[in-house]
């Protein structure tokens, strides 16, 4: 039930041409707490429900807790969430051994990409495309639970 994994900014939509899937997402926050969050997320047609808990010192690795719900579920909790909806479009990509998961944030967040790659350790080595920017693991203002918050519109 751990996640490791790393955030980085991304400087061009390069990895477009190279996506292998690419699904809407749009998600809310029952608790949007640092130390415990807990998230509705609707991506493509399934539902799901994710408690997370607080990450470590470097903010690579926390719990991760995630189920799979009924979608016609999902949405009926979605207005019970927090303000603040978050609505983007993941790609995913493989680079290598990995997978990249690249975020194009809209609405309040809109101009916003970040890109996530899951990591067995937090010491596994990776490659890095050339559309991979400044990492920003760690920075809770990435974090979805604070941009829903804390929009990128408004930084």
């Amino acid at each position: 039930m751990q996640e490791t994994e790393r955030k980085f900014l991304v400087t061009s939509e390069d990895f477009k041409t190279v996506a292998f899937t690419k699904n809407r997402i749009v998600q809310g926050y029952l608790n949007s707490h640092p130390e415990r969050t807990v998230r509705i997320r609707i991506k493509g047609d399934k539902g799901f429900l994710t408690i997370k808990g607080k990450g470590n010192e470097s903010g690579t690795t926390r719990l991760e807790w995630e189920k799979e719900i009924p979608s016609t579920e999902a949405e009926q909790l979605l207005p019970l969430c927090e303000p603040g909806t978050i609505d983007k479009i993941r790609y995913e990509i493989t680079v290598g051994a990995h997978v990249y998961e690249v975020d194009v944030f809209s609405g309040d967040n809109e101009g916003l990409i970040i890109a996530e790659i899951e990591l067995a350790s937090e010491t596994e080595s990776f490659e890095k495309p050339n559309w991979v920017g400044k990492e920003v693991t760690g920075d809770e203002r990435y974090y979805n639970a604070y941009l829903s918050n804390h929009p990128f519109k408004s930084w």
